[in-house]
This record gives C-alpha cells, sequence and structure tokens, in this order.
C-alpha cells in the first residue's frame, strides 16, 4: 500500500475565504480542491466518522463545519464510505492532520477532497464559526480560495463575495432526492448467517438518498431488501414485492432538501399506507411520513447533525445516544396536558389514517423525533439507527420494523414512559 503523502512535503496551501450571507468572513487557508462552492452552512458536532459524513447524501448542497478541531487523522479508506462519492458541497475545518495515522488509509483527506473537486478551507476559528451558526441559524454560505479571491490582480472586496452568496439558492423549499437517488433498482440479498437462505422478508427501499450501511443492517437480519429510485411509483412498489403472501414492507431513507417540496414521495406513501403495507421511515422518511399524516413541517434554527444527540423512546422508557443530520422537523403534538405523550387523530383527509403519537423525543429541545401510527402499521424516526460510524443504541429498530412485518397483529408498540415536562426552547415554534 502506498503511504499517502503528507502536507509537509507540498507547497504552502494558498489563501482562503469563508463568507456567509450576511457578510461575516473568516480567512484561512485552502483545504482539498480550490475556487468556489456555495451551499447552506451547518455544523456537524461528530468527533469521529468524518468519511461517512462526507458520503452522505444527505449533505448535498450544505457546507459541512466540523465542531471537532482535529480532522483527517485516519485518512481515507475503501471500507467507510456510505455512498460511491463525497455529497458536501464544501468543507470547513479547524486543524487538519498533517499525516495519516491508519493502515486502512489509502489517501489524505485532503488528496481525497481535491480528488473529487470538492473546495475546503482550514484553519478556521470552527468555534467562533458555530457558536455564530448557533445564535444567528445556519445561512448560506460560500468558500472561495486561490484565483478565485483575485480580480485584476487585486482582491475582490467582501461586498462582492457577499453577493455571490445571497444570489445562491436557499435550502428552503429545494427539492433535492432526485438529484441523489439511484437510476436503477438494485438487490441487496440477506447475508452473514442468513446468506443463501430464503429471505425471512422482503422490504422495497426507497432511495431518496440512502445510505449504503441501511440495507446491510435489514440484510443482517435475514432480509432481502430491493432498492429502487426516488421516481418509482405505487406500481413500481408493488411490482418488486412478492406475490406469494410472505411478509414484505416498504421503507423510506434518509435524504437532502425541503419535506416541503416533496410532493410525489408524499403521494407514494399515501399509497403505501391505504394499502397497509407495513411502512418505515428514517430522517428524511420521517418527515415525509409526518407529511403523508397530515401534519407540517419546519425549518430548525441550525439542526440537528452529529452522534451525540439524547432522544428518549417512549416505547421503551429508554435513551438513546443516536447520530442526527436534519434541518427540519415534523409540527406534530408531543405532549398532552400534564406532559403525558399526545395522541392525535392524523390531520389528513378528515383523520383517514387514525390515531398518531410522537413515539421518540429529542431531549435537548423537544423535537419530534419519531412517529409511531397506532392504526396503521407505520412507524418513523428522524435519526439514524444504521449509523455505520456509531453510536448503536437505535439498531434495534430494524428488529422492530422486522417484528412489523412478520407479526402486525402486535402493533402497535405499548407506550412505556412516564410523563416528561415540556419546556420551550429556541428552536420550538
Amino acid at each position: 500500500m502506498t503511504t499517502p503523502t503528507t502536507p509537509a512535503a507540498q507547497p504552502a496551501a494558498a489563501p482562503a475565504a469563508l463568507v456567509l450571507e450576511d457578510g461575516t468572513t473568516y480567512r484561512g487557508r485552502a483545504y482539498g480542491a480550490t475556487g468556489t462552492t456555495f451551499g447552506e452552512i451547518v455544523f456537524s458536532t461528530g468527533m469521529t466518522g468524518y468519511q461517512e459524513t462526507l458520503t452522505d447524501p444527505s449533505y448535498h448542497r450544505q457546507i459541512v463545519v466540523m465542531t471537532a478541531p482535529h480532522v483527517g487523522n485516519t485518512g481515507v479508506n475503501d471500507e467507510d464510505p456510505e455512498s460511491g462519492r463525497i455529497w458536501v458541497s464544501g468543507y470547513v475545518v479547524r486543524d487538519p492532520a498533517r499525516r495519516v495515522s491508519s493502515w486502512r488509509a489509502r489517501s489524505s483527506l485532503g488528496e481525497e477532497l481535491a480528488a473529487q473537486d470538492v473546495v475546503g478551507i482550514s484553519d478556521v476559528d470552527t468555534r467562533a464559526l458555530t457558536r455564530r451558526l448557533r445564535e444567528e441559524g445556519v445561512m448560506r454560505a460560500g468558500i472561495f480560495s486561490g484565483d478565485d479571491l483575485v480580480r485584476d490582480g487585486y482582491p475582490r472586496p467582501v461586498e462582492d463575495l457577499v453577493a455571490q452568496v445571497q444570489a445562491a439558492p436557499q435550502m428552503a423549499g429545494a427539492d433535492l432526492a432526485r438529484e441523489v437517488s439511484t437510476t436503477q433498482a438494485y438487490t441487496v440479498e440477506p447475508r452473514g448467517e442468513h446468506a443463501g437462505r430464503t429471505p425471512v422478508a422482503t422490504v422495497v427501499a426507497v432511495d431518496l438518498g440512502i445510505k449504503s450501511m441501511t440495507p446491510v443492517r435489514l440484510a443482517e437480519r435475514g432480509v432481502r431488501v430491493v432498492v429502487v429510485p426516488q421516481a418509482s411509483t405505487i406500481a413500481d412498489v408493488e411490482a418488486a414485492l412478492p406475490q406469494d403472501g410472505s411478509p414484505c414492507g416498504v421503507f423510506f431513507s434518509n435524504g437532502p432538501g425541503d419535506p416541503g417540496a416533496a410532493s410525489h414521495e408524499v403521494e407514494l406513501l399515501r399509497a403505501v399506507l391505504d394499502r397497509r403495507i407495513p411502512f418505515f421511515g428514517i430522517c428524511f422518511g420521517n418527515q415525509i411520513l409526518g407529511r403523508a399524516l397530515g401534519y407540517g413541517t419546519y425549518k430548525l434554527g441550525y439542526g440537528h447533525r452529529g452522534i451525540n444527540q439524547p432522544v428518549l423512546d417512549r416505547t421503551t422508557g429508554k435513551v438513546e445516544v443516536t447520530a442526527h443530520n436534519h434541518g427540519f422537523a415534523v409540527d406534530a403534538p408531543v405532549f398532552a396536558d400534564g406532559g403525558s405523550p399526545a395522541v392525535s387523530d392524523a390531520p389528513h383527509d378528515g383523520g383517514r389514517y387514525g390515531r398518531v403519537v410522537v413515539s421518540h423525543v429529542g431531549l435537548n429541545d423537544q423535537v419530534v423525533e419519531g412517529l409511531t401510527c397506532l392504526d396503521l402499521p407505520a412507524f418513523s424516526v428522524q435519526y439514524h439507527p444504521e449509523a455505520a460510524a456509531g453510536p448503536h443504541d437505535a439498531a434495534y429498530l430494524f428488529d422492530r420494523f422486522l417484528g412489523l412485518m412478520t407479526d402486525t397483529a402486535s402493533w402497535p408498540p405499548a407506550l412505556r414512559t412516564a410523563p416528561a415536562t415540556p419546556h420551550d426552547t429556541e428552536e420550538n415554534h
């Protein structure tokens, strides 16, 4: 294996600037490719798993700020990517590793960013930047480096850079799942101890930005997973399901963009619910379930991104440490009088989908982190139970989905949590 080169053996990085749409500017050095990039700037609190973050399609059109100060020491390998490419539109770090220290690495992180033409910036005070995003909320930003900071031999005025940032598209209203979805269906067969055996169930997974580990987690449980494109119709979904009456279900994945713009996905899921096909959704899939049931969605001030978010599962009474990546949330009743879980009638079409409970709650801000239908075989969570980089507290949700498909009579799970006390936060509205 070739040992990756270190920055010490390379020329000094070009100057770079990170410009927020409010005019705030941070100066640093180019990291990865040089040039210009735009996106919604967000921060991730994960201290590990940067390769999984970079290759998560949910980060499409976003500039990611790493709050961990030292990034890149394990380099880049061929085992950890969650998709076939890096999806972030830009990358911001404080202190990139000066050398790679992992036997699995095939290149450095900086080299990989450059190879995939991802514009980044280093030597930025990411603590100050994160604090500003927490106080002001996420916003559009641009990274400019090298020759793109110069015009006619003179430094470009900041006002010129800000104007370009303000002309970039907003995340609100963006319909992006179609841009990251597979174009062809493919199948992931049961693996591990289930390899070569008859599947215990078949799941049609609608790819809205699916990560590679998600079908693997199902396949490890003996499930055959047929991954289909975002544009699939209910006829496409039904054609991929077994016709012999064996256990089956439909899964909606994570993905980028504004759930308020995902009209096709909402109508597809309503067709699934109307047929009472067991359903499980994560992240974007949770927001789509919320919209299909008739609830609204709204944009969080700065979202949840990282691998250390505490969530209460009201069906077990346990607190899970979970992996998140979302900037939108479902607007559904969380608490009834006295702080007990609220049970509400799904608003769509006069309540035809029956009763719904918020089954998972974010403990930092009381945001909806999961929905469970009490009169339909359907549930969802806002976070990532597959979490290749960890934590793995929520892996049991795949078992819950398998149980739903194989024993629908046992649905829904009972709530076991004691009442909690709601409190207002800056992200609640």
